[in-house]
């Protein structure tokens, strides 16, 4: 088990490698003057070239590519006496770290954070606006699979139950177009129903404050009902997943011999179902859930925008809209890892469960 698990965090590590390579390549081909987009109209070349010097874009392009594998590297080397080298041991960059080796008389290994850059326009730090937008993508990513899960199952279960019923058939249409009903038509189509044609019935308005999450890090009230549109919207994907699977294992598992034996033994419908064949119906189901999840939180960009959600969905759209690189790369990559360690745990989970698995 201790090398299976050492052999998925590799491959996470070189996943992750890639991913990093990848984005600065293709935001360093990107057109556009980060400091002419910093000082506006007020750019001079004196300006221009210290803030050139500030962010590294002075030096070649391979010298950028390893400075930012060194500042978002939670072990990295930096220069503790030259003040004016960008390797520089700058405590307002590195608000907290740990000296671990000294290498050389001028260099030293520090243990840190990883320092995502500054944002072109707010001048902020990368981390700190991810670190405020991330809460409210994760209440928004896990109320929708939880509500995924629960309606999911249930729905897959009761199709099961009355397969090639009315209700059966229903269902599965239903599934068919949440799967294929993308999630940015699904939020604007749930808005206009539910804020705008039956707005006397619900109470509901695209400009109010149902719509509208305050700022989590000024300390406003977060309203829970501004979560039940756009879980929904968000859920309805998964949701369909979950009913199809949960609909064809359950059958399956209902048709084997061991069904058929607790049946002769004279258990109740109701037991044989809940204790027996949901439980090994759900491990398919399980599969599902935890890709989701995962993509649930990468998802979310366009039903944030349209409910107006201050998650990390609303940061990208606004870094796109103003050329906001770092702001972009940072929500990248860091969607990226989450995806990568939620991926490295699922696969750990199958490793422990499944002992087969451990040999590929």
């Amino acid at each position: 088990m201790g090398r299976f698990i050492t052999k998925r965090l590799m491959y996470g590590l070189l996943v992750v490698f890639g991913v990093i390579t990848l984005l600065f390549i293709l935001f360093n081909v990107l057109p556009g003057d980060p400091a002419r987009m910093m000082l506006g109209q007020r750019a001079d070349m004196a300006s221009v070239e210290a803030i050139h010097h500030d962010l590294g874009l002075d030096k070649p392009l391979t010298a950028q590519y390893f400075n930012f594998l060194n500042d978002i590297s939670p072990l990295s080397v930096h220069n503790t006496s030259d003040t004016n080298s960008y390797w520089y041991l700058d405590t307002a960059k590195y608000h907290s770290y740990i000296k671990i080796l000294p290498i050389g008389k001028t260099h030293t290994l520090i243990l840190k954070k990883p320092y995502l850059r500054r944002s072109y326009q707010s001048k902020r730090n990368v981390s700190e606006i991810l670190a405020q937008a991330f809460p409210a993508t994760f209440l928004l990513a896990v109320v929708a699979i939880v509500f995924a899960i629960v309606m999911g199952i249930g729905i897959g279960m009761l199709c099961a139950i009355y397969k090639n019923t009315i209700f059966d058939r229903l269902a599965l249409v239903f599934s068919v177009l949440g799967m294929s009903l993308p999630s940015f038509f699904a939020a604007i189509l749930f808005a206009w129903i539910f804020a705008f044609l039956l707005t006397d019935f619900t109470g509901l308005n695209m400009f109010g404050s149902m719509y509208t999450v305050d700022d989590l890090g000024n300390g406003e009230y977060l309203d829970l009902k501004n979560l039940i549109l756009p879980a929904i919207t968000l859920g309805i994907r998964p949701l369909a997943i979950v009913v199809e699977l949960t609909r064809s294992s359950l059958l399956e598992v209902l048709s084997q011999d061991y069904i058929r034996t607790a049946k002769a033994k004279g258990l109740s419908y109701m037991k044989i179902l809940l204790g027996h064949a949901l439980k090994n119906a759900m491990n398919p189901v399980i599969t599902a859930i935890s890709g989701w999840f995962a993509s649930l939180m990468a998802g979310a960009v366009f039903v944030e925008y349209i409910f107006d959600w201050k998650g990390v969905g609303v940061v990208i759209v606004d870094a796109l809209e103003k050329y906001d690189f770092p702001v972009l790369m940072g929500a990248v990559l860091f969607i990226s890892i989450l995806l990568i360690i939620i991926n490295i745990f699922v696969d750990i989970i199958y490793g422990w469960l499944d002992p087969r698995v451990r040999i590929t």
